[in-house]
């Protein structure tokens, strides 16, 4: 995160504190404009005097073809993230309690400003407290402020303003606001101009198995995975860092966990239904109905893979080639080129099969790619055994913690060498192994 904010305890809790630039674009709830704080000015590169610059934040869809022009530059380290208000009311706690599902990413210093929030977090009810993740987004500050008019509001977004900005307007007066930081582009602008080699797509696949994990470990399901809604920013050597952003949709409830009891029709599953799991599009809703979100996330990278290896995702458009979540059949997906290792082909295959019990978990899915990754050696042993896969893992581990120290900033591998190694479950690692096997020897 940029050290800005996190030198400044108590600044930045207020939309005077920022000086917004021009919008990037805009989503279905929210729009996204690039941000810095006039303190910042002096030791960042001058940008050209705008109004205001929008940022990468979740939910964000760029303005046309274009999109890559205006990519966050070092002038402008953040992205504030304006909520439109049409049903919550105008307190803030009811604002808080209407869009608590965006706050699951906040930091615990992301709230400290805003009055009541202390009593916000710890009520009954409130939203879970997402542990920090470097392939999670981080909301570094949150608070509700008046709605300003910004640049393009009266185009882009004219009906969601407050009837004093625009008088035919159907919103609140008062908003949510997100600070996070500001990444230069979303997966899909980065896919549109770059075709990353087989290799390095494997590992833009493993960061989101990686989040996903992380976030099933929390008993949270994102429940809105696209490319859209994935942020990227490059390493020195130019490689991705892929960040799962807009927890909009996301099922926090300490209450369900990730079994969510379905009713009725009127029960939110989340957004994005063509991206939706077989168990969530074929779910009917009765009053013992359960919907077992634990492996659905896992199925959307599935999806999202064929994006990143270079094809069309299967689940969208229209047409013969066009498949439904609910009807596919496994015989229906697509094949990945020859050139995508055997391994990451077949793990595609396997985190889209409809039955969850023949899905791997994001965490066995993760490790599978790992060990194709980084254990070849250790695999091609005959007679794999414990103390041999013990010594392996010693060895990455020195190998790792060093390159980390020695590395002025991490680079892709090293950092998810260590994600690896910090996640170890021997039971998850077993599996994994067993998966490369059994593919390997299986015509």
């Amino acid at each position: 995160m940029p050290d800005a904010l996190d030198m400044r305890r108590r600044q930045g809790f207020r939309l005077e504190d920022y000086l917004i630039g021009q919008s990037i674009g805009k989503g279905c709830s929210a729009a996204v404009y690039e941000a810095t704080m006039p303190a910042l000015s002096q030791h960042l590169e001058k940008a050209e005097p705008t109004s205001a610059l929008p940022g990468r934040g979740p939910d964000v869809t760029p303005q046309g073809e274009e999109g890559e022009q205006a990519l966050g530059g070092p002038a402008f380290p953040f992205a504030i993230k304006m909520m439109w208000n049409i049903s919550a009311g105008s307190s803030s706690e009811a604002i808080f309690r209407k869009m608590s599902q965006e706050l699951v990413p906040a930091s615990r210093v992301a709230l400290t400003g805003e009055y009541g929030a202390v009593t916000y977090r710890k009520s009954k009810g409130g939203p879970k407290q997402l542990p920090p993740h470097p392939n999670i987004i981080r909301v570094v500050r949150a608070f509700t402020s008046s709605v300003p008019l910004l640049p393009g509001a009266l185009t882009d977004y004219p009906d969601v303003l407050p009837p004093c900005l625009h008088p035919e307007g159907l919103g609140h007066g008062r908003t949510l606001f997100l600070v996070m930081k500001n990444y230069p582009c979303t997966l899909r602008e980065y896919l549109r101009v770059n075709t990353p080699s087989p290799r390095l797509a494997t590992m833009m696949t493993l960061q989101l198995l990686e989040g996903v994990d992380h976030l099933v470990q929390q008993r949270i399901a994102h429940r809105d995975l696209k490319s859209d809604n994935i942020l990227v920013e490059l390493d020195a050597d130019g490689c991705p860092w892929l960040v799962i952003s807009d927890f909009g949709c996301c099922l926090a409830d300490e209450r369900v966990g990730l079994q969510l009891p379905f009713t009725s029709w009127y029960v939110d599953l989340g957004g994005n239904g063509c991206l939706r799991a077989p168990e969530v599009s074929t779910a009917c809703p009765g009053p013992r109905a359960v919907i077992d979100y634990s492996k659905a996330d896992a199925w959307a990278v599935g999806a999202i893979a064929y994006e990143i290896f270079g094809l069309a995702n299967p689940f969208y458009g229209q047409g013969r080639a066009h498949l439904e979540s609910r009807s596919y059949q496994e015989a229906q997906l697509p094949a990945l080129p020859e050139s995508v290792p055997l391994d990451t082909r077949q793990l595609v295959r396997a985190l889209l099969q409809r039955e969850t019990s023949k899905r791997p978990s994001a965490r066995v899915a993760a490790n599978v790619l790992h060990l194709s990754l980084w254990g070849e050696h250790i695999l091609a042993l005959k007679n794999l055994k414990l103390d041999k896969m013990i010594s392996w893992l010693l060895h990455q581990s020195a190998a790792a913690l060093l390159a980390n120290r020695l590395e002025e900033k991490s680079c892709v591998e090293t950092k998810l060498k260590v994600l690896f190694l910090a996640n170890l479950e021997c039971d998850a690692l077993c599996q994994a192994a067993l998966l490369l096997y059994s593919w390997r020897v299986t015509p």
